[in-house]
């Protein structure tokens, strides 16, 4: 699919995540079939201010491509210039993405993320600014609304549209609700009804079948898969197969899930070195592994290790121990 001049591998992405869709772990979903990774979200006060953690987040590798790089903030003047002077000589960065979605305390509290949602004003200052100040395709990633009492998002659709935004990705959840409960693909539904720019579902995919379903339901024009692609990047593969070809592939082996382990530490030891990918990939590992046998005794193992070769080394006995 399109969005502005940037035509996707298929529509099947994979969703910003904080703390997880680093370039380590979108090289493995963009290998597993992903049709558009995105980074993590990052601070545009980060960037206009020189902030070092900005380097890491913002490191792209030439295979990951096409790319969004998600950005936050609600200073439209700040967003501009980073846009400005960041990211537009970026020929490596294929899409810029508002986060007018994340939940957390620490980034609403700022007027960020979703408490975006609350002003629709300031939201729509935001898209303008960066829209104008942009040499790429702009998309903006939202929820259903603040809580139950202010559900906004065919509203907030409709600004994205008016304002040039290129695609919009829709959480089902209010910010409320950060994770519970159920996600909401009615609203989803409603939107892509509402307006006539891409639509992007995502909320509760875990599996070959819920894909096939916000497909269906909704009528979006691509998904993205958040939570259901931690330990599981197989599930890009087997989505793209089966809206293909009507079959689905079977699960990945376990040794399968241990030599993806395996380069997903190597991956993220170049990147980050050493002592700080060990550490990441504890909660990574924990993910893989889930519902393997003896599963709960490998993290306990997992949670003391410091050193890439003694992870390895356990990561082998365990493989063999499982066959």
């Amino acid at each position: 699919m399109k969005i502005g001049n940037v035509l996707t591998d298929n529509n099947i992405f994979l969703a910003p995540m904080a703390g997880i869709t680093d370039m380590s772990f979108r090289l493995i979903c963009k290998e597993m079939g992903a049709g558009l990774v995105y980074s993590e979200m990052v601070s545009c006060k980060g960037m206009y201010y020189g902030d070092k953690k900005t380097k890491t987040l913002l490191a792209i590798d030439k295979k990951e491509r096409p790319i969004a790089v998600q950005i936050f903030g609600s200073d439209p003047d700040i967003m501009a210039k980073v846009v400005e002077k960041k990211l537009n000589n970026r020929e490596d960065i294929d899409i810029i993405d508002i986060n007018m979605g994340c939940p957390t305390p620490k980034i609403v509290k700022n007027g960020d993320g979703s408490a975006l949602l609350k002003d629709s004003k300031m939201a729509a200052k935001v898209m303008r600014s960066v829209v104008k100040a942009s040499n790429k395709p702009v998309t903006v990633k939202i929820r259903t609304g603040w809580d139950e009492n202010s559900i906004n998002a065919v509203e907030i659709a409709k600004i994205a549209e008016a304002e040039g935004v290129s695609a919009l990705a829709i959480h089902g959840r209010t910010r409320e609700q950060f994770y519970s409960g159920n996600a909401d693909w009615d609203i989803i539904k409603k939107v892509k009804e509402s307006v006539s720019i891409p639509i992007i579902g995502n909320g509760d995919i875990f599996t070959v079948e819920d894909g096939k379903k916000m497909f269906d339901y909704t009528g979006c024009d691509a998904i993205m898969i958040g939570r259901g692609s931690r330990g599981n990047p197989w599930l890009f593969k087997r989505l793209k197969v089966f809206m293909e070809t009507g079959e689905i592939l079977p699960p990945p082996t376990n040794n399968e899930k241990i030599d993806v382990i395996i380069r997903h530490l190597e991956l993220l030891v170049k990147l980050k070195g050493e002592r700080v990918a060990v550490k990441e990939m504890r909660k990574h590992i924990a993910w893989y592994i889930k519902g393997m046998r003896n599963a709960t005794e490998m993290r306990r193992k997992v949670n003391t290790i410091e050193s890439k070769e003694k992870l390895k080394e356990e990561l082998y006995k365990y493989m063999e121990n499982i066959i």
